[in-house]
Parts: C-alpha cells; structure tokens; sequence
C-alpha cells in the first residue's frame, strides 16, 4: 500500500514539473513574441526590408553660401554616381567597351567590376556630369544604374579659400565654414528603393519607392565680396613685390564686429584643390588670421595707450625724454631710433613710436591696472567667432610678470595675440569702447526661405570711454598724415599705426625673421572699418611696417574708399620729395639732410654711418612715406 501511494506521489510529482515546464515554455514564447512584434520589429522590418529591396542613394543639395550682398560664393549642383550590377549585366564586354569610352576609363577595369556577382552592385564612378549621365541612360544596356549627387563649386575660385574650406568628394565639409556649419549646409538625403529577388535582381513591375533629399540650409557671412576682391589683389602684389612667406588681411566693422575681408596668401583655388599634396593643403587652408599668434610690437602701443589714458596714467600734456633706451631691472631696452628721440609729448610718443614713451606708461600703470584693461580687450582669451580652432594668444601669468616684462608688454613684446584679437581689440579702442565678439554669418535660411538666424551684435563689454577713444583716434590721424591733414590717403580721414615684429624660433630669436604689419581706421574720427595688414617675413630688403605693409595698407584702404564712393573732405594735394644718397655719411648728416627734406626714416643698426639706403638715391618720394636708413 505504501509502495503504491509512493508511485502515485512521484508520477503526480512528475506531472506538475512537467506542466509547469510547458508553462515556462509557454509563457518565454509570449515574451519572445511580445518582444519581436513590438519592441524588435523595427530592426527586424528593416533587415527584412533590406533582403528584398535594393536602395541607390540620393544625395541632398548642399546650402549654398553668399556674401552680405547675395552674391553665391558656394552653390552645388547635380552630379551622377555610376553603378553596376553584375547579377543584371548580360554582356559584359559590351557594358566594359561603352562605359570605358563614356567615363574615360580603363576598359579592364571597368570589365572587372561588371563580372562580380556577389555583391549588389560595384561603384564605377562619381561625380559624372549630367550630358554623359543621359547618354549611358539613353543606351539603356541592363545592369547600369545612376544615383544622383551632388558637387560643390566656388565661383570666385581662389577667393576666401581659408573662409569657405571646401569638401569631401562625398560632400562632407572638411575646412572653413564648410567644415564648421557641416551639419547647417549638408540637409537630408534620400533614396530610391526597388523589390529584388534573392538574387539582388529587380522584381519587374514590382513596388518602388521615391524619397526625396531635403536641401541643406544656406549661409549669408558677413564678408563683402567687393571689399575681398581688393585685399585679395593686393595680396597677391605683396607676395610677388615682398617676397614674403605669407601676406594677411583681416577688416573688421568696428560697430558690430562683423568681420567684412579676411584672407591669407599663399592660398588655392577652391575648384582644383591640391589634394596630392596633403602638407601644402594643410598650410594653405589654416586660417592664419584665426590660429597662429605672434608678437604684435608697435600696433600694440594702441592698446597701451588705451589703457593709459583710460586709467588716468596719461595725458596729451606729459613729456618724456628718449635717449635712445631705458633700462628696467638692469636690462637695456633699446627704442628703435637709438640715437634717441629727446624730449616728446604723449603724442609725438604715438607719433614716433617711441619704445620709451610706452615703457614709461606701462610703469606707470603697473601690473594689475594694465592687466585689468588688456584682459578687458579679450586678450589672452578666444573672441569666440565662428570660425574653428581658434587660438586664445599669450598673456604671462600676472603673478610672473617682471618689471621688465610690464615693460616690454607695453610696446608689443613679451605678449602674442593672434590677428584677429587685434583687431577686435583695437576695434573696441577706437569706437567708445565696446568689445564686441566677432562674426563671419550674417544669416542661416533654410532651402524654402525661413529665417533660422538672424545677426545681432554681441557685446561683450565695455572697455574705454567714448572720450578716451576720441583722443585716441585724433592722435592715430596725426600717426599716418605726416605732411598735413588727410594726406596719408589724399582728402580722406585715414588713421593707422605700423608695426614691427621679430620672430621666435625654440624660444629664442630668429635672426633676420620679422612681422610687418599696419593697422589702418577709416573714417578715423569715427570708425567704420578697422583694418590689421601683416607681411610675415619680407624678403626684398626691407622689414620696417612702414615700409613693408603701410603702402599696401593705403592702397587696400584707397580702394574700398573708391568702391564705397565716399567724397573727399578737402582737396590736399599729395607732396613729393627726391631721395638724396646718404650711403657713405654719418647718420647725423644723413638725419639732417632728411628732416631738411621733410622725409621720414627708419635706422636699422647701431653704427654711426649709412651703409645702406632703402629707396636708393634719385627715387620720388611720397612724403607721407617712410625710407630705412641701415648702419650696420
């Protein structure tokens, strides 16, 4: 009896783990089911869908870029992709033979492709304008599909090459605004899907399926073409003229920081880009104006004297004396006239450019004021324009800075900045003293004409008073028009400064290597544009700004007063003077026969006669002009 209660309770037992097993069973087929008809069935619908269909892409129309005045700096236009389909293809050979003479290809190159049978379809090529596209169409031989895509072109060529960047040849931006606003220009693409078999082949009369790309949205900068063209030429010139290694110029809209030119040379153009040579691309696409930083020297004195008379350290009735140098912490600090300037006011010390006057200020300034107005200009900080790898420049740590260090930061050395923080800085100074954050994009519109942004100027903060800059400005006037008012570009309002910069190599000087470089302001009692020229290394003989940049610098600004049809102020009638020979006297004779001559010089070097003169004896020269007297 227990024997048999004991076999019922086991088959019972076994009954219910049974049950209980095909219930488990039961119930992970209902979860799996659950799982792939609801919250796995997208992904399997798609790899269904991807079984028994094949898709070609359809490339969407990259935005097109302006200028401020709507001229198409960027446009795309429609292209075909050629592909082939081996499993459809019934002669080969013939499909080899026609596509080899219509593509200007390889005839075995292009026969390979067509006998491969185990893949969907093989590219052949990209990019195949539109006639050739219709005539393969035409011919309608099996196996031979087309894709439309998408190619860039850049009707100025050469133009802004550092600006707009340009793309991949699947249209992905790779420098410039085309790499930054990648996302903003690119829009959607679309496909075309057709049902095949297991094959890969095409289901005749099957369903097909047209998704149409969205076009990417387009881009208004804030660059005037008119005014890009004219740096451009003269860029060009400088190359040639100066033998440089780079040329650069950036102008700015100092009452909204909208960046109106900005180019350097060496440069390419956008429609042949040298992509065989990855290092020289490279060079010539890094937007130098934005990336590199050097030591200013004297357009910097802007700045100092800025902040000078700002903090209260100034005024237009200071003297000071020049003897040639100033020592600082028991280092000699040379002024580049070496003989020294004697007794000046604030003014002739702008005028001058005295290295002397501007270490005295910074002194007198000392390290936090002068830090708090420097920082207050953005330096040592990104402006934060929309351009990539912008760099934030060289400010020493406050806590580190020397006595001699203050004063060599006061004439420009001892501190880098890049070009742009320059002249955004320099904008601020000359315009009441509002810092404003720079901008290359005017507006984004989107392809059907909606307005995504719209530019506003971006205040960052207020660095000088209004009085202050009108100080500034009238003394910058009196810097470029030597002979007499408005002479510098004859009968308009032009202000400027030049500068002088040696160049560091592993940390120490590089000798022979400078920076020329010119600031100019127009209309200069109120400005409008402030412009930052740059000669990186001039190799003609010269290297002072006066002589290097100033005349391009003039000549960039007379020419966009002429485009702008600006009228004269008064009529000033442009003084000349021949250049003596000096070669061979002592520089205090050659000094004299100059200043009775009313020309402006330069001394390179310390001896105490010419050996050299830049213009050589017998030029006509403009008096507003700077020649170089070399002593050594």
């Amino acid at each position: 009896m227990q024997e048999s209660e004991f076999t019922l309770h086991s088959l019972r037992k076994r009954i219910s783990a049974f049950i209980i097993a095909i219930s488990l069973l039961f119930m992970a087929l209902i979860v799996r089911l659950f799982f792939v008809s609801t919250l796995d069935s997208q992904r399997l619908q798609n790899m269904a869908l991807s079984q028994w269909t094949r898709d070609l892409p359809i490339t969407a129309e990259r935005g097109k870029i302006y200028d401020t005045s709507g001229a198409t700096l960027a446009v795309s236009f429609t292209t075909y992709d050629v592909y082939l389909r081996g499993r459809e293809i019934k002669d080969a050979s013939k499909v080899a033979q026609f596509l080899s003479q219509k593509l200007n290809m390889s005839y075995d190159l292009i026969y390979s492709k067509a006998t491969i049978t185990n893949v969907s379809e093989v590219l052949v090529k990209l990019q195949v304008d539109s006639d050739t596209a219709k005539s393969i169409a035409l011919e309608n031989l099996s196996g031979i599909f087309l894709s439309e895509s998408i190619e860039r072109y850049y009707p100025y060529g050469n133009l802004l090459t550092q600006i707009l960047g340009y793309t991949t040849i699947d249209n992905v931006g790779q420098a410039g605004i085309e790499a930054y606003f990648n996302d903003v220009l690119s829009g959607q693409d679309g496909y075309f899907l057709v049902q095949s078999d297991l094959q890969g082949k095409e289901i005749d009369n099957s369903l097909r399926t047209y998704v149409d790309s969205v076009a990417g949205d387009n881009i208004t900068l804030t660059i005037d073409v008119n005014i890009q063209s004219i740096v451009e030429s003269v860029l060009e010139k400088v190359m040639v003229e100066q033998q440089a290694k780079s040329a650069s110029c950036i102008i700015m809209d100092a009452t909204t920081g909208e960046i109106v030119a900005s180019s350097s040379k060496p440069s390419f153009d956008l429609n042949d880009i040298p992509r065989d040579d990855t290092a020289s691309l490279l060079d010539m696409s890094r937007n130098r104006l934005v990336v590199d930083v050097y030591e200013p020297g004297s357009t910097f004195k802007i700045l100092t004297m800025a902040s000078a008379l700002e903090s209260g350290n100034a005024h237009l009735s200071d003297h000071f004396y020049c003897g040639g140098s100033a020592t600082v912490d028991g280092q000699r600090i040379r002024c580049w006239k070496t003989i020294g300037h004697g007794s000046i006011d604030l003014t002739q010390g702008l005028v001058n450019s005295c290295n002397c006057v501007f270490m005295a200020l910074s002194q007198r300034m000392g390290v936090d004021v002068f830090y708090d107005y420097l920082q207050s200009f953005g330096l040592g900080s990104a402006t934060g324009v929309q351009i990539a790898s912008e760099s934030s420049g060289i400010l020493m740590n406050k806590q580190n800075v020397k006595n001699v260090d203050l004063a060599r930061i006061g004439f420009g050395q001892a501190v880098a900045v890049t070009p742009l923080q320059l002249v955004t800085a320099v904008c601020s100074a000359v315009n009441g003293g509002k810092l404003y954050v720079p901008s290359i994009i005017k507006s984004i519109t989107s392809s059907d004409g909606v307005n995504k942004y719209v530019f506003e100027p971006v205040l960052k903060n207020t660095t000088i008073s209004q009085s202050t800059s009108n100080t500034l400005n009238e003394m910058l006037k009196k810097v470029v028009n030597k002979t007499e008012e408005y002479s510098f570009v004859p009968g308009y309002d032009v202000g400027g400064k030049t500068g002088t910069a040696q160049k560091y190599e592993n940390g120490t000087i590089a000798r022979g290597k400078y920076v020329s470089s010119f600031i100019g302001t127009y209309p200069a009692s109120n400005p409008k544009y402030v412009m930052l020229f740059l000669v990186d290394e001039p190799g003609a003989g010269a290297y002072y700004g006066s002589v290097v940049a100033a005349p391009y610098g003039k000549e960039i600004l007379a020419n966009i007063i002429a485009y702008l049809g600006d009228e004269k102020i008064t009529d000033v009638e442009t003084k000349y003077a021949t250049m003596p020979d000096v070669v061979g006297k002592s520089l205090t004779e050659a000094i004299k026969m100059l200043n009775n001559l009313g020309i402006s010089y330069e001394i390179d070097g310390d001896g105490g006669t010419v050996e050299r003169q830049l213009p050589p004896a017998g030029t006509n020269i403009d008096l507003n002009s700077t020649v170089v007297l070399i002593t050594n």
